[in-house]
């Protein structure tokens, strides 16, 4: 199903979630080939880009075959945030998302993510600065609340419709939940029902029937997954299948986990380099070998692995063991 945010028309309503570490360039692309109807850039500094800062430069970057991108941007200075967004106008990106979620100490100590959702009188200021500034729809990525006193996602959804939101995507958990507990598709149900623009839910959709069910649940318009695509980019392709076709498409087979793998690990290094793809690239090998048969030797030979070469051999040793 097709999903119009502003005016951008999307060909479906799966998305991949903005990760930091995780939702980079290489990703993005593989992911957007299994299916994604759009991908999320990692969270992007404001301020880093106001100050020049190269690796935040290098984050903005956007490849043909991933198209079409948000890029996400996080800060809580109204005019600094409007005006990276219109600086970065030019690019060839479709939404600028701005993070109201991010339950990280370092970002919440600065007053950004999450605890953005502490102040929605500041909230409104910075959707309606950045929605001013650029002619790109500007969404917001929002928790349930900050904490289990302060649940309100149904406020800062109005919030941010009235000064010019046109998407919000709500993540069922608070800022103190962390990723843990059971996400509440219950206040996703809530904000769509109090809002007119599009709602993204977010949270727990680690399967086809979970993105069934979370549409159903919560007449939500879209759905974002995160966690549940490291290491699975196979679940785009699954997830629509069902939710396009009804068909149960049957699991990836080792040798695409590995050779995705391999993909993956290759255009990460030719975008950052061996030596920064091969270390950042560590933990999400894991998930891409999870649940594979004799995978945990070469989990701990991969993870002491230097080089692009080193990679290969193990996940190619792991491919002839099975």
């Amino acid at each position: 199903m097709n999903i119009k945010i502003g005016d951008v028309i999307l060909e479906n309503n799966v998305f991949l979630a903005p990760m930091a570490g995780i939702s980079d360039l290489a990703f993005r692309v593989i992911c957007k080939s299994y299916g994604a109807g759009l991908v999320y850039s990692e969270m992007i500094s404001a301020k880093g880009i106001m100050y020049k800062n190269t690796n935040t430069k290098k984050l903005l970057e956007i490849d043909e075959a991933e198209k079409p991108v948000a890029v996400q941007l996080f800060g809580s200075d109204p005019k600094i945030l409007a005006s990276i967004a219109k600086e970065i106008e030019y690019m060839d990106f479709k939404i600028v998302d701005i993070n109201m979620g991010c339950p990280a100490k370092k970002i919440v100590n600065n007053n950004e993510g999450s605890a953005l959702m502490k102040n929605p009188k500041l909230i409104g200021e910075i959707v309606k600065a950045v929605s001013s500034a650029t002619k790109k729809p500007v969404t917001v990525k929002i928790r349930k609340g900050f904490d289990s006193e302060n649940i309100n996602a149904v406020e800062v959804a109005k919030i941010a419709e009235e000064n010019g939101a046109s998407a919000i995507a709500v993540h069922g958990r608070t800022r103190t939940q962390q990723y843990s507990g059971v996400a509440d598709w219950d206040i996703i149900r809530k904000v769509k029902e109090s809002v007119s623009i599009p709602v993204i839910g977010n949270g727990d959709v680690k399967s086809y029937k979970d993105a069934e069910n979370i549409l159903k649940y919560t007449d939500c318009d879209g759905i974002m997954i995160g966690r549940a695509a490291m290491g699975n980019p196979f679940i785009f392709r699954e997830v629509l299948e069902y939710l396009n076709n009804g068909i149960v498409v049957p699991p990836p087979t080792i040798e695409e986990k590995i050779k995705t793998a391999i993909l993956n690990v290759q255009k990460t290094c030719e975008d950052k380099g061996e030596f920064s793809g091969i270390r950042q690239l560590r933990g999400h090998l894991s998930y891409y070998t999870k649940g594979i048969p004799n995978a945990a030797p070469i989990r701990v030979k991969l993870n002491r692995a230097e080089t692009l070469e080193e990679v290969e051999k193990y996940l190619s040793e792991l491919l002839n063991l099975n």
